[in-house]
């Protein structure tokens, strides 16, 4: 009975291991079967081409291109400043919601997740016009003020792409944020009310601690995304080209590789690479934070 209770049990996840399978699973040993070939044309082209195998020549050759090792070492610069400076934003914004009550709450996260629920093709459309200096209202509202700024000057490309990333990502680590701080125990704050300790204190020393483990989650989920960011520099190069060149980030080098040069195995090489950094770097953030986290 255990058993027939257990196999029909198991029979409700046939199609997410499915989907894991063909969407996951088989793209992945596609990539690393195409990484071991080499494209090669015979005189001019016109006898076609063949591939040959190469073992590990490809993987070699990501390893020692100065352009893929550079695009990855700027974005995760990025990404030690844009992921605290977000995730800290999420976290006062969940503090605030638990601070105020249930109804005033409901209204301030549906407001917040209104840019998460924009797409982000649209999303960086939208502030690529907001940042133009002839259509956007940024630029003259600076000049006003007294200001004179450049959005796609090469000194303000990162930071305007990471407000992007910011505005369009707080909201959904502010939910995962929040929804912890539901569940810690609302004795422990009334315990601490009456010893004396002020709302910045109970912040701090209680809910805080508990919430570590959804910073994790989100910070897990944070790294991810900055490593395979494209949409938004993808975007910003069609306005400056000559900042935002198509070796900016990882993933434009690969969508270079693969749709421009036709390389399509030296792309799936970049690609498992790739997938091998942001496995190990999330490997790393998990061992450093989940020790305080227990």
């Amino acid at each position: 009975m255990i058993r027939s209770q257990r196999w029909k049990g198991a029979a409700f996840t046939v199609p997410f291991q499915l989907g894991f399978v063909f969407l996951y699973l088989l793209p992945i040993g596609y990539a690393v079967y195409q990484s071991l070939f080499l494209e090669q044309r015979s005189g001019l082209g016109l006898g076609g081409a063949t591939e040959k195998f190469v073992g590990l020549d490809n993987y070699q050759q990501g390893l020692t291109d100065s352009a893929f090792l550079g695009s990855v070492l700027r974005v995760f610069l990025f990404a030690c400043v844009q992921i605290p400076l977000m995730l800290g934003i999420s976290l006062v914004l969940a503090l605030f919601l638990d601070a105020v009550t249930a109804r005033a709450a409901g209204r301030f996260r549906i407001l917040l997740l209104v840019p998460y629920m924009i797409p982000g093709v649209v999303a960086a459309i939208v502030w690529v016009n907001l940042y133009s200096p002839l259509v956007g209202p940024l630029t003259p509202l600076g000049e006003f003020f007294g200001f004179q700024w450049d959005f796609f000057a090469p000194s303000m490309v990162w930071p305007s792409i990471g407000n992007l990333l910011t505005w369009h990502g707080i909201g959904y680590n502010m939910v995962i944020i929040y929804a912890a701080l539901q569940g810690v125990p609302r004795e422990l704050f009334e315990a601490a009310r009456l010893d004396g300790a002020s709302e910045v204190r109970i912040a701090l020393s209680i809910k805080i601690p508990h919430v570590r483990g959804a910073l994790v989650l989100t910070g897990l989920l944070s790294i991810i995304q900055m490593l395979q960011i494209f949409n938004e520099p993808a975007l910003f190069r069609n306005v400056t080209p000559q900042t935002v060149t198509d070796s900016f980030t990882p993933i434009m080098i690969i969508y270079n590789q693969a749709f421009s040069a036709n390389n399509y195995h030296y792309a799936a090489t970049l690609s498992v690479l790739l997938a091998l950094i942001l496995g190990v770097a999330s490997f790393l953030f998990y061992r450093l934070t989940s020790r305080e986290v227990d």
